[in-house]
């Protein structure tokens, strides 16, 4: 086998952005997922959010365009806003220090106009957002943890954010802790949480992976610190691949290699904070930044679900699971 023929090929590339794509998210369509959302952020001063139906076609009638350097964004289910549960996309807005805040189907602002984070930080690049996940905790309250260009190295680098309704049907945000080891060699960008087991992961870039339990309640003690060796260049997109609620794997792009690294989400056995590299694959994705992964089951194109890796042409790529599985790595089995 040629190192070509050892390349996995994209299903669907997605249309392009106007600038630079930069970091995809997936809302699951609950009533059909065949009309399931891709969000990509187009990471520019004149920037947007750019949304795609799952065969990679722009849709223009939902794409948000204006935003000044929307860098990440995330989705969660089921914020209570006016007594009903809506799904969320939140972005974050580096230019203005913001998170921005749409529902899902329809990208409604529900922000007025954006919350302010890392209020009070100064220094060059401390107020300047990057990377944004969201947690939904056991009892259905909905954090957004947010990162920056650049901040302290004394464990505040992530701020974290309660998100409730302000009592009009749109989000205040309110922070409940500051956490987060920094090497101080780059930055750190992409983050991803697990909800149904409570952690957070994060690229300390050039460094590795560090983990965190997502709940404020929790503490602040680092959990891990994996990924370290093996790497060619920056640590950027984490996704995660969920076999079951507590089985499956954590991908971690290789920037450089245009490849993935993928660790045991559920860590070893007699640790659950030991994450071994399984198996690398490398992507026709170039330079991939922000990637995500759904293991549910789509349509006939992806039936055991999705993985998204954005490419620096100014598209996403969209992947089956199946291929970046190959014969090492298990699929989801249908409920």
């Amino acid at each position: 086998m040629t190192k070509a023929d050892s390349i996995i090929k994209p299903v669907y590339i997605t249309d392009t952005v106007a600038n630079d794509s930069d970091d995809p998210a997936i809302w699951v369509n609950p009533a059909d997922p065949a009309q399931s959302l891709i969000i990509g952020t187009d990471k520019d001063q004149h920037g947007g959010l750019y949304v795609f139906d799952i065969k990679g076609k722009l849709l223009k009638d939902k794409t948000i365009t204006g935003l000044q350097r929307p860098d990440n964004v995330d989705i969660e289910y089921g914020l209570i806003l006016k007594g009903k549960p809506t799904d969320i996309a939140v972005a974050t807005e580096r230019f203005t220090h913001k998170i921005r805040i749409y529902s899902l189907p329809d990208m409604r602002p529900l922000d007025k106009g954006g919350i302010e984070v890392f209020a009070g930080q100064s220094g060059e690049n401390q107020r300047d957002l990057m990377g944004i996940s969201l947690y939904k905790n056991k009892t259905g309250k909905i954090y957004a943890i947010v990162g920056r260009k650049s901040g302290p190295t004394d464990g505040t680098y992530l701020w974290q954010y309660l998100l409730e309704d302000d009592g009009t049907g749109s989000v205040k945000a309110t922070l409940v802790r500051k956490f987060g080891a920094y090497s101080g060699f780059k930055e750190i960008e992409s983050i991803a949480v697990d909800d149904e087991l409570g952690y957070v992961y994060y690229s300390d870039e050039g460094k590795g992976v560090r983990k965190y339990y997502a709940d404020p309640e929790k503490g602040n003690k680092e959990l891990a610190f994996f990924a370290t060796t093996g790497f060619t260049e920056d640590h950027e997109g984490i996704s995660l691949y969920k076999l079951t609620d507590s089985t499956g794997y954590i991908l971690v792009s290789d920037q450089g290699a245009n490849s993935f690294q993928i660790f045991p989400r559920e860590g070893e056995a007699g640790n659950v904070h030991a994450h071994p590299l399984l198996k690398k694959v490398v992507v026709q994705a170039s330079h991939s930044d922000g990637s995500e992964t759904i293991s549910l089951p789509l349509n006939a194109d992806f039936p055991a679900g999705l993985f998204i890796a954005m490419s620096d042409d100014k598209t996403f790529h969209l992947y089956r699971w199946e291929d970046i599985a190959g014969k090492d790595l298990q699929l989801r089995k249908a409920h």
